[in-house]
Formats: C-alpha cells, structure tokens, sequence
C-alpha cells in the first residue's frame, strides 16, 4: 500500500486523542442514538452516499454492539480480537478481510498502535442497485442476502484469508484510495470497486473462505430431522423456509457435512423405510412405494435394487 494513505489511515484521530488522554471509553453517542448500541450508518456516511470507509478506533474496549448496515473490516497490520454474543472469538490477522451481518452482535478487545483495522460501511441500498454477483450460488451472495433480511437465522459472520492475493489487495487499496481522496467526485467508481472486490471474494476456494456461521452443525441436525419426519413429502423448499437459509446454502451445508445432498438424503431415507416395512409389514410394494412419498413405480424399482442389490420381492422373502 502507498505509504501516504497508510500513514494518514493509521493517524492518530481526535477521538482517539480523547481516549489516550484519560477518557478510556468509546463515546457511544458518536455512533448511536438508540438505548441499544446500533452503530448508526447516518452517524457515519454523508447523505446519499451507500459505501465509505473509516478506521477501527484503538486503544478502548468497543463494548457489545451491532450495525443497521453491512460492515467489511480489512486487517491492514496487527491483529483484532472480537467476541460474537454466542460465545465465539474471531481473531483477525493482517490480510484478513471479516464480513459482519448487520444483525450480529459483538464486542471488540482494544488495539494498540500497532494494530490498524479499516471499516467499510456498506449500506443495504447498495446491494438493491446490482445484479453483478447475485446470480452466483455461493456462501457470499446467501450471506448478502440474509443480512439484508429481518429473519434471524443467519451467519453473523465471513473470515476471508486474503493475504498475498494480490487482485483482492489491489482492489481493496484503490478503494481505500477513492474513498479517502475523492469522497464526494468518485463515487460510481467506488461502488464498482466494490463490486469487482466482493465478486473476487466469491472466487476464492473454499481453503481460502472460512464460514463461520454460528450453529452450522445445528442446522444440519435440523435438517436431518425434518428429512427423517417428513420423507415422504418433504422439500427443500420447505426446508429453507423453516430455517431462514436459501435452498443453495443448504445444499452446500448438506453436502459438506453429510456428504449428500438434499434429494441424495431424502432418498436414502426412503429406502430406508421401504426396507423395514417390507421386513417388518404385510403392505403390498406398490402401497409401500405410495407410503414413502414415490409415484412412478418403475423409478422405485431402480433404485432400490441399486442400492440393496435385489428386487422388493426378493428382499422381503431374503
């Protein structure tokens, strides 16, 4: 990074000549005017604009909070502690870029001088003006869209390691660069800046992203139930509706924790219970095929002797 913009990011600021000066607690009424700590995108950005930067404020404890906005935190040097209210910790290193939902609490240990930490608020119109990387089905644009919404399931957070990519780096230095020299004559270029950023950031392979939703093994189990209650009509559409997540989350969650999809697992358990009604009852095939939620019987067929080998007859008579 050029040296004049980081020097001039890791400037001492007048609230935190305040605080090394004796006052060791974030003045709230800076950020909010609600009794509930909600950093408050109005106290923050100037008037139509939907993205800006500032620097983490070190030296104090920031106590538990969260944003009416998205928040990308850009680790430039050092480190940053946060504890989410549900207990995790993340710890963030130099290259790492931290994505928080808008709904996720958390509180902040303090930073030394050595540490400097860039926030970039990003505001929900921002999202609602382009399709750019809304039509990839990955965890970034699932993230994105359970932030903007008012439901609560969700994952509070993305921890990406992005140190030594050097498209990401570059990207987030010239958007540094814009924000702060050109706040008011820049501004088409900044958001696609960050377009091109967050686009770059669906790239990155799954080594790279670490997703760290609260409760993804939860989530999971609750899949497996419902799959377990409801095979013989249940979807994934339905699915995502009791949860809150989209169809494509699930999936990729499914996938990476169990090793089959939705429709592999609903399967699975179909099969299942063919198996033990035709051991454990007198109900013709074709009833049996009806119970557990299949209509062509032919396709039934097929895939049973697949997996056991024989046919239904067979199998009951074994």
């Amino acid at each position: 990074m050029r040296k004049d913009i980081f020097d001039l990011l890791n400037g001492i600021t007048e609230e935190e000549k305040s605080i090394l000066k004796g006052d060791a607690s974030i003045q709230k009424e800076l950020y909010t005017s609600e009794d509930e700590f909600v950093v408050d995108s109005g106290k923050l950005l100037a008037q139509g604009k939907l993205i800006d930067i500032r620097p983490h404020t070190r030296f104090a404890y920031f106590p538990t909070h969260r944003h009416n906005y998205i928040e990308m935190v850009c680790m430039l040097k050092g480190e940053l502690t946060t504890h989410f209210v549900e207990g995790e910790t993340v710890r963030l290193t130099a290259g790492d870029v931290l994505l928080l939902n808008r709904h996720a609490r958390h509180d902040i240990e303090p930073c030394s001088e050595n540490d400097l930490a860039i926030n970039f608020i990003i505001l929900p119109e921002f999202f609602s003006r382009t399709q750019i990387f809304y039509d990839r089905n990955d965890i970034l644009r699932d993230f994105i869209v359970s932030s903007l919404s008012d439901r609560k399931n969700h994952n509070d957070y993305l921890l990406y390691h992005a140190q030594g990519l050097l498209t990401v780096e570059n990207l987030i230095e010239n958007l540094i660069w814009t924000l702060t020299y050109h706040k008011n004559d820049m501004n088409t270029i900044a958001m696609s800046t960050m377009d091109l950023l967050l686009m770059n950031l669906c790239t990155l392979s799954s080594d790279t992203l670490t997703d760290m939703s609260r409760g993804s093994n939860t989530i999971t189990i609750q899949a497996l139930e419902y799959i377990d209650t409801h095979f013989d009509r249940g979807t994934l559409e339905e699915l995502a509706s009791i949860t809150g997540y989209s169809t494509a989350y699930l999936s990729r969650l499914l996938k990476q924790n169990t090793g089959l999809n939705f429709k592999q697992l609903l399967q699975q358990r179909r099969l299942q219970e063919a198996a033990y009604l035709l051991e454990n009852t007198t109900l013709t095939t074709e009833k049996i095929i009806k119970k557990i939620g299949y209509e062509n019987s032919a396709y039934f067929y097929r895939i049973f002797e697949a997996k056991y080998g024989c046919s239904p007859k067979d199998y009951r008579n074994g």
